[in-house]
């Protein structure tokens, strides 16, 4: 993004929120590749996040706005415009205002036991609001997507399968397509498993709340006393609980995995311990299916810097590792048949 960018979102800032920026700081942490985060001040001080979104919907700041209202702690409550609204648009994209709250990011810690048990607790008040008619408009169903998700993975393992040497992704389709074939079977099972528990879901409907849907450490932010924010609300949905408790579950994060000890303190702050197993199993294959595609497609995308691609690679190598979604979400489907 250009400075001449910078400096029309300020404007528009201004004349749509009313407030007047002294400052715009880039923030390039952040797997988001359709949005442009700044942190940006004003002259008395007041820091924001100002956020230009190009995918998704706008249903994630209808969300923190509602839960915000209903006294959710650790939610930062997008700011209005000057006619009540939440965005406006920028060029094609959304254009945002939020209170930028901490600049502590879990992922860079430390977190203490009061932070883990703080998780718990965010997470617990977001499921416990009641869904209002406009958020069940708003919200998609967690998970609704599989089928895609399913048939992406697929082409894309048949793409890697015979790598056709006039592909112009080049050599790094040679090189995904090894690191693919590491886990060629553990593929074939989560997608062949997907499909089986999503029949054995629909038998047995669990109730539906209002998701996080992508909770990991790098959307929390701490601060004292084990106060937390989860924040970047694009993929809110409707699901069960399952949906953001399976991040709880190894962490999801390849290189920020959850020990079992922080894991009890989130579960103690949560409130409970009873959750279903296979619907954990089954958000977490679909989520691996979908970050091992999508990850994947972005490494062999030839219009993209090679900064990007190159990143994106090694998020697939991370996925695939010992510790990475690929292997959680496998061992929680051992783990699933093992119990039967």
């Amino acid at each position: 993004m250009t400075e001449d960018v910078a400096r029309r979102v300020a404007e528009q800032v201004r004349v749509c929120f009313g407030l007047r920026l002294s400052a715009m700081q880039r923030v390039t942490h952040g797997a988001d590749q359709y949005a442009s985060l700044w942190l940006a001040s004003t002259v008395d001080g007041a820091r924001y996040a100002v956020k230009l979104s190009g995918g998704g919907t706008a249903a994630g700041l209808a969300v923190t706005a509602y839960l915000a209202g209903q006294g959710v702690p650790g939610i930062a409550a997008p700011v209005s415009t000057r006619d009540g609204r939440l965005w406006v648009d920028h060029d094609g994209h959304r254009l945002s205002v939020v209170p930028w709250v901490s600049d502590r990011r879990a992922l860079d810690g430390p977190m203490t036991t009061a932070h883990w048990r703080g998780y718990g607790e965010v997470l617990a008040a977001v499921h416990a609001v009641p869904v209002s008619d406009e958020l069940s408009r708003l919200l998609p169903v967690g998970g609704a997507a599989y089928p895609s998700i399913v048939a992406a993975t697929r082409a894309m393992a048949e793409r890697l399968r015979d790598p056709d040497p006039a592909d112009p992704a080049g050599p790094v389709v040679a090189d995904l397509a090894g690191v693919w074939s590491t886990v060629a079977d553990r593929v074939r099972t989560l997608t062949r498993e997907v499909e089986r528990l999503a029949v054995d879901q629909r038998d047995r409907p669990a109730p539906l709340v209002v998701c996080h849907g992508d909770p990991h450490l790098g959307n929390l932010l701490l601060g004292a006393d084990g106060q937390v924010w989860l924040i970047d609300w694009d993929d809110a949905v409707l699901a069960s609980r399952e949906c953001d408790l399976m991040f709880v579950r190894g962490g999801v994060l390849a290189f920020a995995p959850i020990t079992p000890e922080q894991q009890r303190a989130v579960l103690a702050g949560y409130g409970t311990t009873d959750v279903d197993p296979a619907r954990v199993a089954w958000f977490l294959a679909v989520r691996a299916l979908d970050d091992l595609s999508d990850w994947t497609r972005q490494a062999l995308d030839t219009d993209a810097e090679a900064a990007d691609r190159d990143r994106a690679a090694r998020i697939v190598r991370g996925l695939v590792s010992p510790v990475g979604l690929v292997t959680l979400a496998d061992a929680a489907l051992r783990d699933l048949g093992a119990r039967h």
